[in-house]
């Protein structure tokens, strides 16, 4: 056999030997931890989901009851350590003032740039049809009287279905801010709920935009198991508007249907108008492109949008021009839902709300709040 003969041989061989080498050295970079996780606080139960840090360190978490209805604290304060019902016992545990006068079920929490500490109550007690009235409201408590200043019980702009979930409270509209909440619906009826503060006066807009409803081709994969929306027999959480976020200027809100993938914005100064109608609102709307199945999110100063990615078991990052980074990956994320950022530390809750459905619960406490860097810078090269 001459040379010439020998070089179609070598050259099948190298083509089938490269592929097989190749393969040999792959490694799945999305199993790669990215960034360090701190442990803030383990909590044996209930689930956790809002959470507030303030430039001073005071840590805020709530503990809704939409879910279970639970006879502890709704809104408790880490102090030392320990959680600590707050404002007060009579206001954060079941007691005899009426609904209207204690916290019933508190989920999304933010602080405006005044530094006052907001509150959205859901009113929604787990086992119970519909909700009181009284009971759903937004709520601002002064932190250096630690006494809640503002109590707007939500009456035009609440259905029996509401699922009162996030807020952000621009303070640039209206006399005494105007607060934006995220309605995703326990049934089939999401919003955005918009209230002017010092007059009370509240409505619903963009109710049938798909900016704000459900995605209905959706399909996640959760703890390795893939599943397709099915509107209310889907087997994980699911719902219309959820994430919020307000921008450093307070120019713009940010929001997302938690069943979708897609990011859109429209003008505080738009939203805060009463007098424009969906038709109009909906022109002001801008699509911000593709992103993750969030739940919390909440943007630092710089403009950087912090998400919740439960799918991956990641916190991402989205910078101004659209890019994505991730800031923290970690097995131990299951389900992160509630995300504020103080400084440069990122703060998330982890409810594991996933695996907890109608006939089944297999979450397993303690449930916990985490905080990683903002600085952090994710490491490639890492071996798995």
């Amino acid at each position: 056999m001459n040379n010439l003969s020998l070089k179609p041989l070598c050259l099948s061989l190298m083509m089938a030997i490269a592929p097989l080498a190749a393969h040999a050295e792959t490694a799945d970079r999305s199993q790669v931890p990215v960034g360090s996780l701190t442990e803030v606080a383990a909590f044996a139960g209930p689930g956790p989901s809002g959470i507030v840090v303030t430039p001073q360190g005071r840590t805020f978490v709530g503990f809704p009851r939409h879910a279970i209805d639970h006879p502890g604290m709704t809104l408790g304060e880490l102090v030392n350590g320990k959680l600590q019902p707050y404002p007060s016992a009579q206001v954060s545990e079941p007691s005899a003032l009426t609904d209207a006068q204690r916290l019933i079920s508190v989920h999304g929490m933010t602080l405006d740039t005044s530094g006052m500490l907001w509150l959205i109550d859901d009113g929604k007690h787990a086992g119970h049809d519909g909700i009181a009235p009284g009971a759903a409201k937004v709520v601002g408590i002064d932190l250096n009287t630690n006494k809640i200043v503002h109590s707007v019980v939500l009456k035009d702009a609440l259905l029996q279905d509401s699922h009162m979930n996030d807020l952000r409270v621009d303070l640039t509209h209206g006399a005494q801010g105007t607060a934006f909440v995220a309605d995703s619906s326990f049934g089939d009826s999401p919003a955005i709920v918009v209230v002017d503060i010092a007059t009370g006066k509240q409505r619903r807009v963009l109710s049938n935009d798909p900016s704000v409803v459900p995605q209905k081709d959706f399909v996640t994969q959760l703890d390795g198991v893939p599943m397709r929306y099915e509107g209310g027999k889907s087997l994980f959480p699911h719902g219309g508007v959820d994430s919020v976020a307000l921008a450093p200027d307070s120019s713009r809100l940010y929001y997302s249907p938690l069943t979708s993938r897609h990011l859109w914005s429209l003008p505080t100064a738009a939203l805060a108008n009463f007098s424009l109608d969906d038709k109009q609102l909906a022109k002001e709307i801008r699509d911000e492109g593709e992103k993750v199945m969030t739940d919390g999110m909440d943007m630092d100063r710089q403009g950087r949008l912090y998400l919740t990615d439960a799918e991956h078991h990641q916190i991402l990052r989205r910078w101004p021009d659209g890019h994505l980074d991730v800031v923290l990956r970690d097995p131990r994320l299951v389900w992160p839902d509630g995300l504020f950022v103080a400084g440069n530390s990122v703060y998330v809750t982890l409810g594991q709300w996933d695996r907890l459905g109608k006939n089944v619960d297999t979450r397993k406490p303690p449930y916990l709040l985490i905080r990683t860097s903002t600085d952090g810078t994710p490491n490639f090269n890492a071996q798995p």
